[in-house]
């Protein structure tokens, strides 16, 4: 119920505009987030990397209202992949379709997409397209396929394990070696085409991290420089981690083939710990102003996250 309430309140206006003015809440939510600016989050990057750490960057922001302003976001994530370069990062980025048009037209995103993927072929740096609620997902598939046909290997999907159609999705994506990052989901989904319980989730998350790391038994894709492995684990559920590590090892899987991808802010002690232990680990960076609706889908996954903004409240 409460999960439910706070990702309805991640996509309220209303809440936005009230949560965005209260200092607290942009104390609490940059500990999830490297800054507003590029600068910021480059520096944050930096720091991971000194650390052992793997990352992708995140240019905060989704459903674009308009033509000149999902132009606009293409060039800003362009500009993060300059910066990446001339810093000498080890830095992939993320973003989301929404974000450069997708609900506006298919083919402007499209267009904007092919121009990212450009500027970070000419990098070498690999760019993952998230999966944002289910109404965009079968249109984000098309676009990630259609850009491989294009020749852009630069490019990778997002698969949520909550999704009754995932294993098929996994199976499929693997088999034409797109590089997948299984993550549970944070979006409220109808239990029609979701998994409502957690346990089932999990099963999900497991069977789907099978179903993957079989996949790169057989079809080991190579990389490239810091480019991600095709199975990257995404899941601060130890469960689930040590799941992957026993079906890996079983399996007699190169380390090097398994990645693990974490949030800025959570679980660093495991992702040293993975780190110390061989595995690559990926952080997943976000910046920017539009920081809200990530925020609050942090707080709907975590209650621990939840207590400590309410606590900085009420010290308030």
């Amino acid at each position: 119920m409460l999960r439910s309430i706070l990702i309805y309140l991640s996509q309220a206006a209303w809440a936005r505009r009230l949560v965005m003015r209260l200092p607290p809440a942009r104390r609490t939510a940059f500990r999830f987030v490297a800054g507003e600016q590029l600068e910021d989050a480059l520096k944050v990057v930096a720091e991971l990397n000194e650390g052992g750490m793997l990352v992708t960057l995140d240019l905060l922001g989704e459903h674009t209202e308009d033509a000149a302003a999902t132009e606009q976001s293409a060039q800003n994530i362009c500009a993060a992949l300059e910066g990446i370069a001339a810093n000498q990062l080890r830095s992939g980025i993320s973003l989301k379709l929404t974000q450069i048009g997708l609900q506006l037209d298919e083919g402007l995103c499209a267009g904007n997409l092919e121009t990212i993927l450009k500027t970070a072929r000419q990098h070498g740096i690999f760019v993952r397209v998230d999966t944002e609620d289910s109404p965009w997902l079968e249109a984000t598939l098309g676009l990630v396929r259609g850009m491989q046909d294009k020749g852009y290997e630069n490019v990778g999907a997002v698969i949520q394990s909550y999704l009754y159609r995932s294993d098929g999705d996994v199976a499929a994506l693997a088999e034409e070696g797109i590089t997948i990052r299984l993550v549970k989901g944070a979006y409220k989904e109808p239990p029609e085409i979701a998994y409502p319980k957690k346990a089932d989730v999990d099963a999900a998350f497991d069977r789907q991290t099978e179903i993957l790391l079989k996949a790169s038994k057989q079809h080991p894709i190579r990389q490239k420089g810091d480019w991600p492995p095709l199975a990257a684990i995404a899941t601060h559920d130890e469960a689930r981690v040590r799941f992957a590590e026993q079906c890996a090892e079983e399996l007699g899987l190169d380390k090097q083939l398994v990645e693990f991808q974490m949030l800025y802010g959570i679980r660093r002690e495991l992702q040293r710990d993975l780190a110390a232990r061989g595995y690559p680990v990926r952080v997943y960076v976000p910046f920017g102003t539009q920081w809200y609706p990530y925020f609050m889908r942090r707080l709907a996954e975590r209650p621990a996250n939840l207590w400590f903004f309410v606590s900085n409240l009420v010290r308030r």
